[in-house]
């Protein structure tokens, strides 16, 4: 159930991501990036003290689209 779960966060979080950063690319890419965005998002969430396995459905999502929007943000500048 928690692969299902990264999936659902992740393709959500990514739409949101796409939309904020004005990125217009496909439902998949918006999806992976969502979940990679997830990961980049927990990663520093966790060097910040933060410890997102314990947090809701809405922390959770917040922290997928901050990855997600830090990836995009860096994807411009290179």
């Amino acid at each position: 159930m928690g692969f299902l779960y990264s999936i659902i966060i992740g393709g959500v979080a990514g739409y949101i991501a796409s939309r904020l950063m004005e990125s217009h690319h496909g439902a998949i890419f918006n999806i992976i990036l969502g979940i990679i965005g997830g990961f980049v998002g927990g990663f520093i969430a966790r060097r910040l003290g933060n410890d997102p396995d314990n947090d809701g459905l809405l922390m959770n999502l917040l922290i997928a689209v901050g990855g997600a929007v830090l990836l995009i943000f860096l994807g411009r500048i290179f």
